[in-house]
């Protein structure tokens, strides 16, 4: 964790500031959470399966956004490493990503519930590629950045509009 001298009326003190690795590993965390609990309510209670599996898909739609329009471009521009390295596995692996989730979410749509062979793929694939980014990409991208221009990713991921990645289930 890094920390951030701040001054106040009181004197100085430190603060914690978060690093690209911890805020996005987090969030991986509460995207696989939200996806357990899909998958442990669809077959006994599907209301509360469709509303969380809904906020899965928009959160990992609106978490790859984040990585393909702030963090990639940064990394690229940082380290010159556009048509090799890990960028663009990470970009191929987004779009397998995509389709495992497009699948599961008609099937939601329709409220079948045999969905569980796309499921396993897709849990498997995000394993992956969850690890990839979080022990390698992530750090990585904390050890060429500065704080403001980690900040300005944060400040910038809150700038980018809803409806660019909420687009999820036709009965809501």
């Amino acid at each position: 964790m890094q920390y951030r001298l701040c001054i106040s009326s009181r004197g100085f003190q430190l603060t914690e500031q978060k690093t690209i690795a911890a805020y996005y590993k987090e969030d991986h965390d509460r995207l696989d959470e939200l996806f357990k609990i899909f998958q442990s309510s669809k077959r006994s209670y599907f209301a509360k399966a469709k509303e969380t599996f809904k906020e899965f898909k928009v959160g990992l739609q609106r978490h790859t956004l984040w990585e393909e329009e702030l963090l990639f471009p940064m990394w690229e521009k940082k380290t010159g490493m556009t048509e090799e390295g890990p960028t663009p596995v990470m970009r191929f692996e987004h779009g397998q990503i995509r389709q495992l989730l497009d699948a599961i979410h008609q099937e939601v749509e329709v409220q079948n519930l045999e969905t569980d062979q796309d499921e396993q793929a897709l849990i498997n694939l995000l394993s992956s590629h969850n690890r990839k980014e979080e022990r390698a990409l992530y750090p990585a991208i904390d050890n060429v950045v500065g704080a403001d221009e980690r900040e300005k990713v944060f400040s910038n991921m809150n700038s980018i509009p809803e409806d660019r990645y909420n687009s999820c289930c036709s009965y809501h």
